[in-house]
């Protein structure tokens, strides 16, 4: 985009300094003769008024043409013809490429000055280059002002592909960054209102999700209990038939684990290996500017070689809702680490903060949608337990003072990336 963008502008310039400079220069060229042309004449006309008073007083003589020879341009020659006379000249040859003015006399005689060319041509050359100097000088000043506006304009598109790259990886965030272009300002106000209206949706289907499932393993898990208490019966129609509904209540039961644990897998399908060395200082090094504003500091500590089996851009949304939830309602240095979990398999990511933690009523609110205690939308922290969970890991609230928030994810296993080749265990032969 850049590129098209500098081409386009260079063209536009080359054209223009084409279509001024080309005709600038000609009309220069022809300037320079015509001022040349002119102050000849000029001086003909001169000499020709003085010639036309000795002519008046008597013949005409070449000592006569030496009283005017002052009048001649430096290698200049004057001609005098005269009726029935030879033609008088003064001054030197000037060669072949010559400039001449001629004047008709008083008594039918004609006068004629001619000077070489060439001092007119280095005229013309000199003026011709200080023209193309200056189609060349614009040129230049387009192509700097061509590389700054491409990059004014490219900038912008790139930060707006990013974004929406980011929004398709699952990183609702909105973005306060505007461009002054009315345009991609228009796409970028677009971009976030469409950030949040998919986080919104995330979070109701992980809450509906969540729900449906809850009720109807309930509803089932009561239904078997009556069901077997009917088997018990002594009547053997009855109890068969209780037996046989309890079959299809199981088989019930079977369905709905299988439909959810396919949900589960269609939302962690983009999941992949992630190292957190590598994608954690990122998001850390966005967020450390804004803490440095506020006065406070951002440590960050990783553990070597940490994997964690995530969406990477659901892993930056839902470190980026803690970090902002420390900046905004916390105090002191902020925390960001990871380690391996107390399970077997499962790596931890923490955020802290030094402030005063969670008030004890606030406690088990704050992961619900719509609860804020500080004037906030109430949605970060629903949305980023929604995430957690859509990519099969856990968000909790690990301690109120200091407030500990605990990301737990999964550590992949060969079978999550089938194009990874994973390093055999070492055995001896």
């Amino acid at each position: 985009m850049r590129r098209r963008i500098l081409l386009a502008i260079l063209l536009a310039v080359a054209v223009t300094a084409a279509a001024l400079g080309i005709p600038l220069g000609v009309t220069a060229w022809k300037l320079v003769e015509s001022i040349t042309t002119e102050d000849l004449s000029a001086r003909a006309s001169q000499i020709a008024a003085t010639l036309d008073t000795d002519l008046a007083d008597g013949q005409l003589t070449q000592s006569d043409l030496a009283t005017v020879a002052v009048a001649i341009p430096p290698g200049g020659r004057l001609s005098v013809q005269l009726p029935g006379r030879d033609t008088l000249v003064q001054g030197s040859d000037p060669g072949s490429d010559v400039v001449t003015a001629r004047v008709q006399l008083a008594r039918d005689g004609n006068l004629e000055l001619t000077i070489p060319a060439g001092t007119m041509r280095s005229r013309q050359t000199t003026v011709t280059l200080a023209v193309l100097l200056l189609v060349v000088l614009s040129v230049g000043i387009g192509t700097v002002v061509a590389t700054v506006t491409a990059r004014r304009l490219a900038k912008p598109l790139r930060h707006v592909a990013e974004r929406a790259a980011k929004l398709g990886g699952g990183d609702f965030r909105p973005d306060p960054s505007r461009y002054g272009v009315g345009e991609l300002d228009m796409v970028a106000e677009a971009l976030d209102t469409s950030g949040t209206a998919l986080a919104q949706l995330v979070q109701r289907e992980r809450q509906l999700v969540g729900d449906v499932s809850h009720q109807l393993r309930s509803r089932l898990t009561a239904l078997q209990l009556r069901l077997e208490s009917l088997t018990l019966l002594d009547d053997t129609d009855a109890a068969e038939e209780a037996r046989a509904a309890q079959e299809q209540a199981d088989r019930l039961s079977e369905a709905l684990e299988e439909l959810l644990a396919a949900a589960r897998a269609a939302s962690e399908v983009d999941a992949e290996p992630v190292e957190l060395a590598s994608k954690l200082p990122e998001v850390a090094q966005e967020w450390r500017q804004l803490l440095r504003a506020e006065g406070r500091n951002l440590k960050l500590r990783i553990g070597d070689g940490l994997m964690a089996r995530a969406t990477p851009g659901r892993l930056r949304e839902v470190v980026g809702v803690l970090l902002d939830n420390a900046l905004k309602h916390g105090a002191g240095t902020v925390t960001l680490a990871a380690r391996r979990g107390d399970a077997e398999g499962t790596v931890v990511v923490e955020v802290s903060d030094t402030g005063s933690g969670i008030p004890d009523e606030l406690v088990p609110h704050v992961f619900e949608r719509g609860f804020s205690g500080g004037g906030s939308t109430g949605v970060g922290l629903a949305l980023a337990r929604a995430l957690a969970e859509a990519d099969g890991g856990r968000l909790e609230l690990s301690s109120r003072r200091p407030a500990v928030f605990s990301l737990f994810l999964r550590v992949p296993v060969p079978g999550d990336a089938a194009a990874v080749r994973w390093p055999s265990e070492r055995v001896p032969r």
